[in-house]
């Protein structure tokens, strides 16, 4: 693999660079292990793993380079990763604010050995980026949690898989990496609202797409100095982004995407993206369609699957 440099100061800027790693081939059907394993139905693997493929593709062709990080493993950690359930969800693992790049940590124990393994690589990779001393106090601190909105703001939900102490814990170290703002907010701990990209996302270059609800929540905002509270319309609107409100919607689909550049998004075929392009805005954008439904009943969409290391504006 050629020497990478991770970057990334948004969610929108062209995509360069992406981990992803290819789902396990591990058939579950009984309803009840479905249920406790959190899965939304049986999942074909011979039909989730061409959907990969045909993702995997997709981000190629329009000029990403992909890196699938489990090819690289040991023999013997590839035995255990390939049992793995929920592996294909990169986006926990780890992000990049600025130059720098920060490891999570797993919010359910089901998921710790897939940071282990990959942050093992990722300190052999990025030597100057990772830092993989970051995460040892922290206590739950998944990346679907978090949304780069620009070179000053971070937003980040404190629920389900992100605890507020390890939020704090990350704090400063954001901050040196350049970033003037972080905002904090606490949803609903459902199922269906598990990570804040189940609930709201970026849309191109200015505009945020968010479940009507998000409305009413405020959010805390930390800056190196002092604190505050605000609504998180206020906060989005201060950093230049106009809001959709969405009253329908399937979380996955519909939110779950995957912004190619500030023209472009990656989405799932099942979305309904007649209610996002009843945004002005987000209706110039260019959508392509990629079908994901086998390996969305796993509980992740396209942004889940995929691990931006390098955005370029």
């Amino acid at each position: 693999m050629k020497p990478i440099h991770p970057v990334s100061y948004s969610e929108h800027e062209e995509l360069k660079a992406v981990i992803l790693c290819r789902p396990a081939e591990v058939s579950i059907s009984e309803p009840k292990v479905l249920d406790e394993v959190r899965w939304s139905g049986a999942v074909h693997v011979k039909k989730a793993v061409e959907e990969f493929e045909i993702m995997k593709q997709a981000l190629e062709v329009a000029g990403v380079e992909v890196i699938e990080y489990s090819s690289y493993l040991s023999e013997n950690d590839q035995a255990l990763s390939k049992q793995l359930i929920h592996r294909v969800f990169v986006r926990d693992l780890a992000c990049v604010f600025g130059t720098t790049m920060i490891p999570g940590e797993a919010g359910t124990f089901m998921r710790k050995p897939e940071y282990m393994q990959s942050h093992i690589l990722f300190q052999d990779w990025f030597p100057d980026s990772f830092q993989i001393r970051e995460n040892n106090e922290l206590k739950a601190l998944e990346f679907g949690d978090v949304m780069v909105l620009n070179k000053n703001a971070v937003l980040i939900n404190a629920g389900m898989r992100t605890s507020l102490d390890s939020v704090d814990q990350i704090k400063q170290t954001i901050f040196s990496s350049g970033f003037s703002e972080i905002a904090v907010i606490n949803l609903p701990r459902n199922s269906d609202t598990m990570h804040l990209d189940m609930n709201g996302n970026v849309a191109g270059k200015d505009v945020f797409i968010a479940k009507a609800f998000m409305r009413h929540f405020p959010v805390h905002v930390s800056m190196e100095a002092n604190t505050r509270y605000e609504m998180l319309e206020t906060f989005l609107k201060r950093h230049g982004f106009d809001i959709h409100w969405l009253h329908q919607y399937d979380s996955l689909p519909d939110i779950n995407y995957l912004n190619l550049n500030p023209e472009t998004i990656l989405i799932s075929k099942a979305a309904h993206t007649q209610r996002l392009k009843q945004h002005s805005q987000v209706d110039k954008l260019n959508f392509i369609e990629v079908e994901v439904s086998e390996l969305e009943k796993a509980g992740g969409g396209i942004r889940c699957m995929t691990l931006p290391l390098v955005r370029k504006g």
